[in-house]
């Protein structure tokens, strides 16, 4: 196992996909700690504290904070992160097939969304 582990560092193309996964990681991490400007983030915390302590655990705000690795707990930069583009591609996808109107001739004949 260790030897496979020695290989990945061997390989110039594996070893710059591993450092970019990795680099990757670390900008995402980053912009999950750094709050939104305009937001005062204690304000915030507070909200979710008495929210969490209210009912049965705060319900879907303490899932969205659940999701998003408790950056919404701070009001972080990325603190969505993915999931509106995955929801925006897949209702783009549903509609492109659904309205027909959304369906626009290009120059080299192939159909796009507009």
């Amino acid at each position: 196992m260790i030897s496979a582990f020695l290989n990945t560092v061997k390989i110039p193309e594996l070893r710059r996909r591993i450092l970019f996964t990795l680099a990757v990681i670390v900008v995402v991490r980053l912009g999950a700690a750094i709050t939104t400007p305009g937001v005062n983030q204690a304000v915030l915390q507070e909200w979710f504290r008495t929210s969490l302590s209210q009912r049965t655990g705060g319900g879907l705000a303490a899932l969205f904070n659940l999701f998003s690795g408790g950056a919404l707990e701070n009001c972080a930069i990325f603190s969505l992160g993915i999931m509106p583009y995955i929801s925006a591609s897949i209702m783009m996808q549903l509609s492109f097939h659904s309205l027909a109107g959304w369906h626009v001739k290009t120059v080299d004949g192939k159909r796009s969304c507009s």
